[in-house]
């Protein structure tokens, strides 16, 4: 997830985006939700933003199809190397909370909870008006293997948001 630096001669500002978040996990599921970002003056300038997300299959691959419901709950921050820019490049690093219905009560004795930690990158694009986009690529460290932690959470995931800013 990633947003913007709207307008560079109001830098005393605190802004806020709220959005959208569409994740596809590399051979697997879907996974879209909102998320919300962060960033002030007193944020070292605006480098650092703080976010926050929720995304599911249930608004993905759940939707239509016959696939596993899984919840994100994530938090995070990333550091804008030229927050000043309309075209910026960032890497970032999130935490946050896993979990997968996995329906049948046959599967119960497996693991259906992780917590998650991931690093992300990429770039994003603000836009003359409130708006913005971005396209990353992400990696959580702490991934399934089916035994103590739950298979569907696999490691590669990229992502694209759109986000709408506040002032």
């Amino acid at each position: 997830m990633c947003f913007v630096h709207l307008d560079a001669q109001d830098s005393n500002s605190d802004e806020l985006g709220v959005g959208l978040r569409f994740q596809k996990t590399e051979q697997l599921y879907w996974e879209n939700g909102v998320g919300i970002d962060y960033t002030s003056s007193f944020l070292l300038k605006k480098h650092i933003h703080l976010k926050m997300s929720y995304f599911t299959s249930g608004l993905g691959s759940a939707m239509f199809e016959n696939a596993l419901l899984q919840d994100n709950f994530v938090v995070g921050f990333d550091w804008r190397f030229r927050p000043q820019k309309n075209l910026n490049f960032f890497v970032g690093l999130n935490t946050g909370f896993f979990n997968v219905d996995l329906i049948n009560a046959t599967f119960n004795s497996l693991p259906q909870n992780s917590m998650l930690f991931s690093a992300e990158t990429g770039f994003f694009y603000k836009f003359k008006f409130p708006l913005a986009t971005s396209l990353s690529v992400g990696y959580n460290f702490i991934n399934g293997n089916g035994i103590d932690r739950p298979g569907t959470l696999f490691p590669v995931y990229y992502q694209l948001s759109v986000f709408y800013y506040i002032k």
